[in-house]
């Protein structure tokens, strides 16, 4: 049987679908919008929604704090940000320079 996504994470999901091209946001980001606008979230579960549902949005412009690439998809997360002009120190994004913070700081 299909588990359809929650509330908080069809939230998670269209905050990850409007990072643009060349940003990328943390798991921590993310889940501090969420607390704001719907009163619980953390970092980890952050995570698992997007190891669950992530597939159909830029999973890979969603980083740890420490700009570390998303575990288990790192070649790709890699190539794609590459191709994306997001700066790396080695194997990590410099979250300092491509981070993203929603104008609104709403979810959709």
């Amino acid at each position: 049987m299909l588990t359809l996504p929650s509330e908080y994470a069809e939230a998670v999901l269209d905050i990850v679908e409007r990072i643009p091209p060349g940003r990328v946001m943390t798991y921590g980001m993310i889940a501090e919008i969420l607390r704001d606008h719907l009163g619980r979230g953390s970092a980890r579960t952050v995570g698992t929604v997007m190891s669950r549902y992530g597939g159909g949005v830029p999973w890979h412009r969603v980083v740890a704090s420490n700009g570390r690439l998303p575990p288990g998809h790192e070649t790709e997360a890699h190539a794609r940000l590459l191709s994306e002009a997001v700066p790396f120190r080695g194997e990590h994004v410099v979250v300092a320079v491509a981070r993203w913070w929603p104008e609104d700081n709403t979810p959709a």
